[in-house]
This record gives structure tokens, C-alpha cells and sequence, in this order.
């Protein structure tokens, strides 16, 4: 993930930054917007005292405005909640085929927004915490969630509760991928997946396969595989692939997965090299259910051919469980 991407996605650790300087801050956050809407609800716009920005809540036929409000936000420490009104030609200017309506959420960092709340959304953030950020539109009480909305964080999915009044920001770590197997089908996986939104990671302790010449500017480990995932951490952002057909690779990490929260785990083989699988995760104490994650033979059946059809499968069977759509 590029700096410049990094800065885009993480607006309240920028925003933190800019009110440690001096600068002040403000964090804009779309809380409603129309269905074909250039930025979904949670998308976030950072507004320093001195006029700077980074993100985006539109396709910019709004910004402008929100800068001028959080401005002033950051002058009376007080959160305001935009309405606008985007007149077809605006929606059309941003590539969208009818005009709607867009509501933001301006909040002064160390007014409205209270910096140790911050703080605390950006440590957990840092330690790949999942939580959501809750607002009350109408009294501006906030609070962070550690347990609950569970299918608005599986879904990525910020938004208005049905109450009307209650915002809710979703913060998930990032999605990653830990690839086993620095083969073929991961050279045209990891570019797909990184498209996708995931950080990739290659695991292969075989010199030959692991070059940097093969995978140009991403994170390769030589370590054996148990120990790679052990340094890494698997958590429910996590999707893990194994490649290698070989179980003395393979097997050490997918054991690690079985007692992990990692959301997807993938191996390559044929039917009787997974019976084979389920039979050595048997014989090392694997429960039924633990061993019924394991999606083997990996990805959806799409009738693939080579190496980039069999990442598109597995790409596309992630993403479906990810999203709860998969049996």
C-alpha cells in the first residue's frame, strides 16, 4: 500500500496528527448519501486549521463547502451535520447519472470530537482492534463499540441506524492475505488481491520461488510457514491461501489457521489430495468443525484454466465469504 493510499484510508490518524502540531483538525464523515454516491457512508475528508485536506466525502462537488464548515468547526468546537441537495448537473460532473442528497458529519478534533476517544480509536486501529464509532446526530454523544453491530463491521457497511439518529463508522483493520506458496497462481493472485483492497504477503522458504524478480515490490518471508504466521498474526481480517501442495509447507500454517479467527482459509489440491488434508488435521486433533473451514479445493468452481483463472476463482471465494455469501 502506497503512503499516499495509506494517508487516504487512515483520516482519524491524520487527523490526530494535525491536532498534536498545532494545526488543528477536522473530520468529515459521510453519514448518508445517495445509492450511486462516488464515496460511501464512513468516507472521510481531514480539514487542518491551515486549509489543508486530505480524502474526499464526494466526487468534489461538495468539498468546498465542507472545508468552509469545518473551518469553523475548528473555531467554536462544535460538530455540525451538512445537508446537501446535489442538483443533477453536479451529480452528473461527478460521473453519476441523477442528482440525491449527501449528509456530513464535521467534528473538531479537541471540541466536539474529544481528543482521548481519538486516541483511543487510533491505538486500536494500530493493533487491528475491529470496532465501530458511534454518534448520536442529535445530542452528539460518542462512543467507541468493541462488541457489537457485528454484521455492519462483516460488511464494511457505515451507516444510519433505523432509529434515524444514531451514526455508526465502521473501523476494520485492513483486509490482508497471507499467501503460502510463492507459485504461479500467487504471482497472478497477489496484484488481483491487492486491487481488491487486501495487503499481501508471500510465505515460501524456497529460495528459488521467493525472489523479489517474481513479486516486484511486495513483502516476501523465507520462514518457515508456521513461524511466518505466528510473526504476522492471523485475525478475522485475514484470508489465508496455501499453494504449495506440500504438506510439510503447507500443513504447519494451516494448523496455525485452524486455532486462529482468520476469515478465509484456502488450500490447493484435488479432491483426494483434501481427503488427504482432513485426515492428518484428524490425526493432529482438529475438531469437525474446525477442519470444515478449510475451502479445499480452493475457489469457486468457475471451470478455470491456469494460473490467473484459478486467482480469479479464489479472489472471487474470498470475497464471498467475506461478504456471508458463501455456504
Amino acid at each position: 500500500m502506497s503512503e499516499e493510499t495509506q494517508r487516504f484510508e487512515n483520516a482519524p490518524e491524520v487527523a490526530l496528527e494535525w491536532h498534536r502540531d498545532g494545526t488543528g483538525a477536522a473530520l468529515a464523515t459521510v453519514v448518508q448519501t445517495w445509492g450511486s454516491a462516488p464515496r460511501r457512508a464512513g468516507s472521510q475528508l481531514v480539514v487542518g486549521g491551515d486549509g489543508r485536506i486530505e480524502g474526499s466525502v464526494s466526487g468534489g462537488c461538495v468539498e468546498s463547502a465542507v472545508v468552509f464548515e469545518a473551518l469553523e468547526a475548528i473555531e467554536d468546537g462544535k460538530h455540525r451535520l451538512l445537508e446537501f441537495g446535489v442538483s443533477d448537473d453536479d451529480a452528473f460532473a461527478v460521473g453519476l447519472a441523477c442528482g440525491g442528497t449527501i449528509k456530513v458529519l464535521v467534528e473538531p478534533v479537541g471540541g466536539a470530537l474529544p481528543v482521548d476517544l481519538l486516541e483511543e480509536l487510533v491505538a486500536a486501529r494500530k493493533e487491528r482492534i475491529a470496532l465501530a464509532y458511534e454518534v448520536d446526530l442529535d445530542s452528539g454523544a460518542r462512543r467507541l463499540v468493541r462488541d457489537g453491530y457485528a454484521e455492519r463491521l462483516r460488511m464494511d457497511r457505515s451507516g444510519v441506524e433505523e432509529d434515524g439518529k444514531t451514526f455508526v463508522a465502521v473501523h476494520n483493520p485492513p483486509l490482508r492475505l497471507i499467501v503460502v506458496g510463492a507459485v504461479h497462481i500467487a504471482q497472478a493472485l497477489v496484484p488481483m488481491a491487492r486491487i481488491a483492497g487486501y495487503d499481501p504477503v508471500i510465505i515460501d522458504p524456497r529460495e528459488a520461488f521467493a525472489a523479489a524478480a517474481r513479486f516486484p515490490g511486495e513483502t516476501l518471508m523465507d520462514d518457515w510457514p508456521d513461524e511466518a504466521v505466528e510473526k504476522l498474526g492471523l485475525d478475522a481480517r485475514t484470508a489465508l491461501v496455501l499453494l504449495t501442495h506440500d504438506p510439510k509447507l503447507d500443513d504447519p500454517a494451516l494448523e496455525a489457521a485452524l486455532g486462529a479467527d482468520c476469515f478465509y482459509i484456502g488450500a490447493l489440491g484435488s479432491t483426494r489430495t483434501h481427503a488427504k488434508r482432513v485426515d492428518r488435521m484428524v490425526a493432529a486433533g482438529f475438531t469437525a468443525e474446525q477442519i470444515g473451514r478449510i475451502h479445499g479445493p480452493i475457489g469457486l468452481d468457475i471451470g478455470a484454466a491456469g494460473p490467473s483463472e484459478i486467482a480469479v476463482s479464489i479472489l472471487a471465494e474470498m470475497t464471498a465469504v467475506l461478504r456471508g455469501k458463501s455456504s
